[in-house]
């Protein structure tokens, strides 16, 4: 093979793609609903909405879905993807914690942890699947 076949990025049919963001919204989703049980389990409000599954599962599924179309964007547009994804994506979770601090009164240490530890599971199960689905290179 030669280097200017290598080069050239892998592309996926789009059910493959969508069945991988599909699975990824439902491992992401298993593992919240196990993190919101511990939640519970330690001390968190039982009333918190976002820790319940209507609130984590829907967006859990928003946020896999909106990652993939972003990472599909970098992939096409960005020189050098893999750069561009490294800083990126801890960027982006972090700035998705912002809103959850702001649930402290509501959920108490216990319940906003739990959340902040969703984020990084969800991330985690999307771009482990976004880079089988849609590798960058």
């Amino acid at each position: 093979m030669s280097v200017a076949s290598d080069a050239v990025a892998v592309r996926r049919g789009p059910l493959v793609v969508a069945g991988g963001v599909l699975v990824a919204i439902v491992v992401a989703s298993a593992a919240d609903a196990v993190l919101a049980l511990l939640a519970l389990a330690a001390g968190a409000p039982d009333d918190f909405k976002p820790l319940k599954a209507s609130s984590y599962i829907f967006l859990t599924a928003v946020g896999v879905v909106a990652g993939a179309v972003g990472w599909a964007i970098v992939r096409k547009v960005a020189k050098e993807p893999e750069a561009l994804v490294r800083w990126l994506v801890p960027t982006l979770v972090v700035v998705s914690f912002v809103p959850d601090f702001l649930l402290f009164g509501a959920g108490g240490a216990i319940g906003v942890g739990a959340l902040l530890l969703m984020h990084v599971v969800v991330a985690a199960a999307a771009v482990f699947t976004y880079r089988k689905v849609m590798p960058l290179s």
